[in-house]
């Protein structure tokens, strides 16, 4: 066996112990939600809730649905809250690739990994999602349609979203790595920036429900998020240019 093939070995067993790691955590985090399931699940379906028609209300379709809703809600927030714990493993799987310099700063990437991760599931909670389930509830106005959600449904629905905006939000993060990593550079940030707005409207066309006003909602943070990115991109190749 040689060098090449123990690294990649090394490297593939590291990715094991930080998945495994991961997936304790997220584990740990489902146990301590589950108690409080019902609730959880409460105030997630509050967005459509207090929207709906009336006679309008959340439905179950068969005997274990709301066991199982609420065992999946318990997942989900037992990934959310175990994020910083899940993205301190990540930054100890990917720390070796770096600097000693950028090893320094392994508090504040896990800080603004769940700052960022959790600040973009709020985001779509109270700024989106009022907009996206308007949206569904208006298409029904008028008509002899009888909207009764599904609760299962509804969390899948929900789920994704959340994550795809907690996702999006790390972009910045995403940036300062490949940057610190020397993989991209900041002057190639800025060359790609045209190309990002169009990028920034097609996930978001892809991601959220088809209407105006969600997708702009995610568009334009996306951009936002990337000009933050480059910034940073540019402050860690200036700090770590040789004087």
């Amino acid at each position: 066996m040689n060098k090449t093939e123990e690294t990649l070995i090394t490297h593939l067993i590291e990715l094991r112990k930080c998945l495994i790691k991961s997936v304790v955590c997220i584990l740990t985090g489902f146990f301590c939600c589950a108690y409080f399931s019902k609730d959880i699940y409460h105030y997630l379906s509050l967005p459509l809730a207090n929207i709906l028609p009336k006679n309008s209300f959340f439905i179950s379709t068969h005997p274990f649905e709301a066991w199982l809703t609420y065992l999946k809600t318990s997942l989900i927030a037992g990934l959310f809250i175990s994020s910083p714990a899940v993205f301190w493993f990540i930054w100890r799987f990917v720390s070796p690739a770096l600097y000693k310099k950028e090893k320094k700063y392994s508090i504040a990437f896990v800080g603004l990994t769940s700052l960022f991760f959790i600040g973009g599931a709020v985001f779509g909670y109270f700024c989106v999602f009022p907009y996206a389930f308007g949206y569904f509830i208006g298409i029904t106005e008028g008509t002899d349609i009888v909207f009764l959600p599904q609760m299962n449904s509804y969390l899948g629905f929900a789920f994704r979203l959340l994550l795809s905006f907690g996702i999006i939000f790390e972009l910045p993060i995403v940036m300062i790595i490949l940057s610190a990593m020397g993989i991209v550079t900041s002057k190639q940030f800025a060359l790609y920036q045209k190309y990002m707005i169009v990028a920034a409207f097609v996930v978001a066309a892809i991601l959220t429900p088809p209407d105006v006003i969600s997708q702009i909602l995610m568009a334009v943070p996306l951009i936002a998020l990337y000009e933050v990115g480059l910034m940073f991109a540019w402050m860690v190749e200036k700090k770590n240019k040789p004087q």
